[in-house]
């Protein structure tokens, strides 16, 4: 219970100040170790090895730390235990950063300025934005909320709930480990291999348990017509997971995602989701971020009735027990 009370005081807390650049902050430092790891390890033979090997080092030291910072707090009193706990957990989730990141997209779209849009919204993906329409900037930045909802909120938030700060961190690690080497090109493909393949793993139940939520809470009147998109399309996407949040993103929108994208002037062409029962337009990011929003508070509410769950049966369990 104290992981849940830590995880929603760490959702005030991002609520509030979202992630201030001054604020020195722990994925900045999963970084500094990942690269340096890139640097001397990623060169050589058997490459694949000593891409596990870095992914298990930066691990180590990240839930080592973490786990050592919350046990002393917890040693001290369960009240700084808790504190402590939320401010850990509270720098591994972006909900309102995830938000400014969209309007900040949204805003200058509406307006007609295509430039700003670009501009924005080449900050939060990786794709080449330089000639995309009003189509394409919503289809980009909604997809970007879609996937972020789970990896960048409700993943790090269920593994708080099973395992504290500690583990919310860990999670928080193995993503970044992807997002810095989990890539399939030719530098990556060997020593990115075991991150990529663990963040699939650790994402598999967080991203299924989020698109649900998804459509149950906003489905309305499209609810069967998202629910079946959502098991129609999720499985289209290359990644095994990214497509369950943007094929109920799509599903609940009315709208079609996915298809062609270029990085770094190369085509990559991937099936759509969705039926393209609306043409896409700025205001259709205003409506992912609401869903996103959400989908977040459900989310931590059904983790507090699991927790609750979970207790009385564990009181119920020792109360029978001792009888």
């Amino acid at each position: 219970m104290t992981h849940l009370a830590a995880l929603t005081l760490a959702l005030f807390l991002d609520a509030l100040v979202g992630d201030p650049r001054w604020l020195p902050h722990p994925v900045r430092g999963m970084g500094m170790m990942i690269a340096w790891l890139d640097r001397r390890w990623n060169q050589g033979t058997k490459r694949r090895t000593k891409g596990a090997a870095a992914v298990a080092v930066v691990l180590a030291a990240v839930y080592g730390i973490s786990a050592f910072i919350v046990y002393v707090g917890y040693a001290l009193s369960v009240y700084v235990g808790v504190a402590i706990e939320a401010v850990l957990i509270f720098t591994a989730i972006a909900t309102k950063s995830l938000a400014e990141a969209a309007e900040d997209v949204r805003r200058p779209l509406e307006a007609g300025d295509l430039p700003a849009a670009r501009r924005a919204l080449s900050m939060i993906v990786g794709r080449d934005t330089e000639r995309l329409d009003e189509a394409g900037i919503t289809r980009a930045c909604v997809e970007t909320v879609a996937e972020n909802t789970s990896d960048g909120i409700t993943a790090p938030l269920f593994y708080a709930a099973l395992g504290g700060a500690p583990l919310a961190l860990l999670y928080r690690a193995v993503n970044t480990c992807d997002s810095m080497i989990g890539y399939k090109n030719e530098k990556y493909r060997e020593f990115g291999w075991a991150a990529a393949r663990l963040d699939d793993a650790l994402n598999y139940i967080p991203a299924r348990l989020t698109a649900l939520v998804m459509v149950l809470v906003f489905g309305g009147r499209r609810f069967r017509l998202a629910l079946s998109i959502l098991f129609r399309d999720a499985r289209r996407h290359p990644s095994p997971n990214s497509g369950w949040l943007e094929a109920a993103m799509a599903g609940l929108l009315g709208v079609q995602l996915g298809g062609t994208n270029t990085y770094g002037g190369v085509v990559s062409r991937r099936p759509t989701l969705g039926d393209p029962a609306a043409p896409l337009r700025a205001a259709h990011i205003r409506q992912a971020v609401r869903i996103m929003i959400g989908t977040v508070l459900v989310f931590t509410l059904l983790l507090w009735i699991g927790g609750i769950i979970v207790a009385l049966a564990g009181a119920w369990g020792e109360s029978a027990r001792v009888v």
